[in-house]
């Protein structure tokens, strides 16, 4: 995106107001508002996303923000600029939030590298995996998991049905999970 506005023969300040001065007057103050602010508001929301799209996108918003409420902006320079900029932030605020609000955008994957769901000798290194890993657990950690993992019961039911507290069944649970991930090589 290009950040230089065509030059104009008479380049009218950004401190007179659009007004009722019609279509013309419009595009003059329009360009002269992307002249004197463009840059800095880029340069600003550049620093803010740390990405030149998106400061691209968020520049774009500001100005059409402010075309849309031109006839209702400060006629002072000073106060538009800062009006500008509090606008430029709270665009930035806005698209951080959206984007943290909405699932995470995936490109086109290619799905032939990926493992079939009916993958039979994927099913059997799983399950040789699993059982490796299993077997270097202790009997305590091992029953643990059996019956969470595998018989589908809740912390409560298996404490009682091994005879221990709760926290230690989570406690247990969580070390032979990691005990788990080092040998299946999945922790690192």
């Amino acid at each position: 995106m290009a950040l230089s506005a065509p030059k104009m023969i008479a380049e009218p300040s950004c401190e007179q107001q659009v007004g009722d001065h019609g279509p013309a007057r419009t595009d003059e103050w329009m360009r002269t508002l992307y002249r004197e602010n463009a840059r800095p508001l880029y340069r600003f929301l550049l620093r803010m996303t740390g990405e030149r799209q998106a400061a691209e996108d968020l520049l774009q918003e500001t100005l059409l923000r402010a075309w849309r409420n031109r006839d209702n902006l400060p006629a002072d320079f000073r106060v538009l600029r800062r009006w500008m900029f509090t606008v430029a932030r709270r665009v930035a605020i806005d698209a951080f939030r959206a984007r943290d609000a909405r699932p995470m955008e995936v490109g086109a994957i290619d799905v032939s590298g990926l493992p079939s769901t009916h993958d039979a000798i994927e099913q059997l290194l799983t399950v040789q995996t699993v059982r490796r890993a299993l077997g270097s657990l202790t009997p305590e950690h091992r029953a643990v998991l059996v019956e969470l993992y595998f018989r589908g019961r809740m912390a409560a039911e298996v404490a009682t049905l091994l005879g221990i507290p709760e926290g230690t069944v989570k406690s247990r649970a969580y070390y032979a999970v990691r005990q788990m991930r080092e040998v299946t090589g999945l922790g690192k």
